[in-house]
């Protein structure tokens, strides 16, 4: 019985317990369910919208449609292209005269002026690969309308259009000629391609001969300005000569004088004579005076002799003065200056003309020489295979730029669609 009492004590007391536990949680939920705000969900469910098939749309027109033609052309139309490279560059020939060279380097300098600067030569060589005037000769060898054509049917966009003017197939040449030049070592490649292996080297064939003809051109005209300007100054120095010797020859008519210096020794002669006969007659005088009486007739003639020698003497003496008179009564000392002069005009002239005839010798034997050339140390080679059209390289380029404006133009359309 008082088992009974204490466990129904104990059940009310843990009845009561519960129930306060029940209430305090029941006050708290409603505490946390008044504090705590109510949150939406932060975004849509996904779904596609019209933009978002435009940009698929957009993809696939800008960038797997190019793609696709640009890679269905070249492999399935583009003709293969088979490429021919030669190299060479400009090399000149030195031409020297031992003449030339004895006259101070005459032919040095002409070989300077004739021959030029292979830069400039290779310089010009460059620009000429590139004119309408090299195409146009290439074209009268080979029949470029009909080589760089034949695949026009079925690869319209590589091939050339023959009704083209020339302007058109000098575009086309650009585009099918590729030059490599060095500005520092002079060296020149050229790559030409065509649609067979045989019309690539010949056509690189005909440009390495109508360059060689350039160049052999442009050494023709300085060669023959050289040789004529050197054919104009031995004429200009051989009627100085002429001249020269003319004045030479008159001035020996009007003075009687074949040698002038001949002459002077004469006359340097004839006085030392009388200077040794005026020796002897002083000497025979002082003996005189010394063995004779004064009224001797020996010592009177002595003292005649010796004064007619002295007057002879300073009358010989007196030609070489302003006063003296040489041949043909003129002053003997204008004479020899004038002689002088004359001779010094004649050597100038004949010194002059050796050298305008060794410039002009030296100027004839370039002239006979190939003083320009090319010379090639790559031949034409014949391809095996073809290297172009570069097929990966033009696809990838094409995907490249495609994605490219694919980007910026969606880019600028949703900077658009932000700014409404």
């Amino acid at each position: 019985m008082k088992d009974n009492e204490k466990f129904r004590l104990l059940y009310h007391e843990h009845t009561r317990e519960i129930q306060r536990l029940q209430r305090e949680l029941g006050d708290a939920n409603l505490t946390l369910k008044d504090s705590l705000a109510v949150v939406r969900p932060v975004a849509r469910p996904v779904r596609m919208r019209s933009r978002h098939y435009g940009l698929i749309v957009s993809f696939v027109a800008m960038v797997v449609l190019p793609i696709s033609l640009a890679g269905g052309y070249l492999y399935t139309m583009a003709a293969d292209q088979y490429a021919s490279t030669m190299a060479f560059t400009v090399r000149s020939e030195d031409v020297t005269s031992s003449a030339a060279n004895l006259l101070g380097g005459i032919g040095a300098g002409l070989a300077g002026v004739s021959g030029g600067s292979t830069g400039t030569d290779a310089d010009i060589l460059y620009k000429f690969m590139h004119s309408p005037d090299l195409v146009r000769r290439v074209s009268q060898q080979i029949d470029l309308d009909r080589v760089f054509s034949i695949p026009l049917k079925t690869d319209p966009l590589f091939a050339y259009n023959p009704e083209g003017t020339i302007e058109d197939l000098t575009d086309y040449w650009i585009r099918m000629v590729t030059i490599s030049y060095d500005n520092t070592s002079r060296l020149m490649e050229v790559t030409t391609r065509a649609f067979t292996p045989q019309d690539a080297r010949t056509i690189a064939e005909a440009v390495f001969a109508e360059s060689s003809q350039m160049i052999n051109e442009l050494s023709d005209i300085a060669r023959t300005d050289s040789t004529r300007y050197a054919q104009e100054d031995l004429d200009i120095s051989l009627e100085r000569l002429k001249g020269a010797r003319e004045a030479l020859t008159q001035f020996r008519l009007e003075n009687e004088i074949v040698d002038l210096e001949a002459d002077i020794q004469s006359q340097m002669g004839l006085l030392a004579g009388l200077q040794e006969q005026q020796t002897d007659a002083l000497i025979e005088l002082d003996l005189l005076t010394d063995n004779a009486r004064a009224d001797d007739p020996r010592l009177d003639q002595a003292q005649r002799r010796l004064k007619v020698i002295e007057t002879r003497i300073a009358e010989e003496r007196r030609k070489f003065g302003s006063e003296g008179t040489g041949p043909n009564g003129k002053n003997y000392a204008d004479t020899v200056a004038q002689f002088e002069s004359l001779s010094v005009d004649r050597e100038f002239a004949e010194r002059a003309y050796v050298s305008a005839l060794s410039a002009f010798d030296t100027a004839k034997a370039e002239a006979n020489r190939q003083s320009r050339y090319l010379a090639a140390y790559i031949k034409p080679t014949l391809a095996q295979q073809a290297e172009y059209p570069r097929r990966l390289m033009i696809l990838g380029t094409t995907a490249l730029f495609a994605m490219l404006l694919w980007i910026i133009s969606t880019l600028v359309f949703y900077a658009l669609r932000e700014r409404r």
